[in-house]
């Protein structure tokens, strides 16, 4: 299944675009849907399906928590390439990449088909993660945020206890997660990309300062603790994770995000890091550095198009 339309605007990585003062601007997730009992999306073996990339840290989110989850047997999963060009994401068949899949549901070429097949008149973003309805035919959701609270919590009857349990945003400790993932994701999380894509000084400087200083905050929160909340994984872990293990490989330089490497100016963030990807398999197993360096390097080309003083 093939689309065809000008669209690039929507799905070429090198034609992001920046405001009047050279600043990235996020576009909106679309597809803003929860799986619930009694609802339109009920929870269900095999019914959904997950579309993402490695090399994406906001699919890297949804794949962490489908494994701390213990949710493989009950959701699929397909892999593109990282090599997102003119037409967006392409599956493997479409530009063979060692770990990239065909679309085994739709035979697809790439992402953007199945945003049509859900949605013919769609004008947003094609991004992954995407989680998918297969008895209805449409996207569930396409916001990681929400994604890994549905996993956390949708499918816990149809997992044996000790997956069920697991609980990574639990109802004590939620005000502090959200208040916590608020300032992470603004400054770090999309900070690198807001400093990345920066078409002007004035702009890249509004935010580097915010990254790094947010760094040195989560520093002092890290030293001496293995978690950022509490005394085990949550939501906030997860979502700093996919963003720090991409920092020194890709953001540090070709997104000029190069005050300190967090290898060498960061050792609480470091060691924390270090814990997460080497004692827990749902982070090593999602993390795929081939995947994660051929696309920024490949796809975001227009990152180090611009003559600032990083």
């Amino acid at each position: 299944m093939s689309t065809q339309r000008n669209d690039t605007y929507l799905s070429d990585p090198g034609r992001f675009r920046t405001d009047a003062t050279g600043t990235f601007k996020r576009v909106p997730t679309f597809f803003r849907n929860f799986i619930a009992k009694g609802g339109k999306f009920e929870p269900e073996k095999d019914r959904y399906h997950l579309y993402v990339s490695y090399a994406c840290p906001w699919a890297n989110r949804a794949l962490i928590v489908r494994k701390l989850k213990g949710l493989e047997d009950i959701i699929g999963v397909t892999v593109v390439s990282p090599r997102m060009g003119q037409n967006g994401w392409p599956f493997g068949d479409v530009d063979p990449f060692p770990g990239a899949e065909p679309d085994p549901l739709y035979n697809s070429q790439h992402i953007k088909d199945l945003y049509y097949l859900a949605k013919p008149d769609y004008e947003s973003r094609f991004s992954v993660p995407a989680l998918w309805d297969k008895k209805l035919s449409t996207i569930v959701n396409n916001e990681s945020s929400e994604i890994i609270r549905i996993f956390n919590s949708a499918f816990n009857e149809l997992l044996p206890e000790d997956k069920a349990s697991v609980d990574l945003y639990p109802e004590p400790v939620r005000k502090e997660i959200d208040e916590l993932n608020e300032w992470v994701y603004d400054a770090v999380n999309n900070g690198v990309y807001k400093t990345g894509f920066a078409s002007t000084q004035t702009a890249y400087d509004a935010a580097v300062k915010p990254l790094f200083d947010s760094l040195d905050k989560l520093e002092t929160i890290l030293t001496g603790k293995d978690y950022l909340i509490g005394d085990r994984i949550t939501e906030a872990d997860v979502r700093l994770f996919v963003t720090i293990i991409r920092f020194d490989p890709v953001y540090a330089g070709h997104f000029k995000c190069n005050i300190r490497t967090i290898r060498g100016g960061y050792p609480a963030i470091h060691l924390w890091l270090r814990k997460l990807y080497w004692n827990n398999a749902a982070f090593k197993d999602t993390t795929n550095f081939e995947h994660i360096k051929t696309h920024y390097y490949w796809s975001h080309t227009t990152a180090r198009c611009f003559s600032l003083n990083a």
